[in-house]
């Protein structure tokens, strides 16, 4: 069975405040026990029982950050991915714990039968960035928000997790004892950044860089901006350009341009395109700009470059 709908559908009781935007469907995944659910100040917490069949898979996507937490090991039996639903290449084992940023797409695929559960904490991203801000900053709190983060041992955040299912279930405190449960699993769990860290020195991962080199080579007929690869990365646009510049010595522009002229260098060798044409896949105002380039770069035009390089 295939469901689209919004988690508000759920609402059983009077009329509250947040009840979050999420788009979901489901197949092959049978709930087991009735949803409970809770709303607090800017967040739900809702805890699902559920049986999942072989083959079953689902899709996710949330207009705010979300938190999903299981009670049992579920690495060997789900996949997820966030390209597409690309289970032949990008996969990964389901971690026990997920923050999934807010507009990040999610899909499961199921390869045995389990039973399960898990608690989803919703989190208004605004409220959320003012939650983080007021003890790390603004900045500091932005980057954690856009950094996913997938766990496998959970720790202390499983015995914070336990506590507020129970309240979930059956409440019997007041709502502040909820809401500072949440705040815990929120700090323990996420990717914060230590302000003790030295910026001077920070760096891009290897697999940032791959990150990076795979969206250029993804959008070579177009140009991809500052703010799209910093995206890329869950970084800021201002801290993304400091970290790249430490990293590879070059400022994201002149980077970009060079993997075009790699972009370009490929079509040279491996077709018979005319370099006007190659200039127009690649995005060039015309063969003009991109010989201009292209000797910035290489130290000679295309067409003595590719002749260069033609078997003699």
């Amino acid at each position: 069975m295939i469901r689209f709908l919004s988690l508000s559908k759920i609402r059983t009781g009077p009329a509250l405040s947040y009840f979050p935007s999420m788009t979901w469907r489901t197949e092959g995944i049978q709930v087991t026990a009735p949803v409970k659910w809770r709303e607090l100040d800017g967040m739900m917490g809702v805890f699902w029982q559920a049986e999942s069949q072989p083959g079953a898979s689902a899709y996710y996507l949330a207009d705010d950050p979300r938190i999903m937490i299981f009670f049992n090991d579920v690495s060997g039996s789900v996949s997820i991915s966030n390209q597409d639903g690309d289970f032949a290449r990008n996969y990964r084992p389901m971690a026990r714990a997920v923050y999934i940023p807010a507009g990040v797409p999610l899909w499961t695929n199921t390869g045995t039968r389990h039973r399960f559960s898990h608690l989803n904490l919703h989190l208004h991203k605004d409220r959320l960035l003012r939650y983080l801000a007021l003890s790390i900053g603004r900045s500091a709190a932005l980057t954690a928000l856009r950094r996913p983060v997938e766990i496998q041992d959970l720790g202390a955040i499983e015995t914070l997790a336990q506590l507020l299912v129970d309240e979930l279930t059956e409440p019997t405190r007041h709502l502040l004892y909820t809401e500072s449960l949440v705040g815990s699993v929120v700090t323990g769990l996420l990717d914060i950044p230590d302000p003790a860290d030295d910026r001077a020195n920070a760096r891009l991962t290897q697999g940032q860089m791959n990150k990076l080199a795979a969206a250029v080579n993804a959008r070579g007929h177009s140009r991809l901006t500052v703010a799209e690869l910093a995206a890329t990365v869950g970084l800021s646009e201002s801290w993304f350009g400091t970290v790249f510049k430490q990293t590879t010595g070059k400022t994201p522009l002149q980077w970009i341009l060079e993997k075009r002229i790699e972009l370009a260098k490929h079509l040279l060798l491996e077709g018979e395109l005319a370099i006007a044409e190659v200039a127009a896949r690649l995005g060039f105002t015309d063969q003009a700009h991109l010989t201009k380039t292209f000797r910035q770069i290489v130290g000679e035009t295309p067409a003595v470059w590719r002749r260069a390089q033609s078997p003699r």
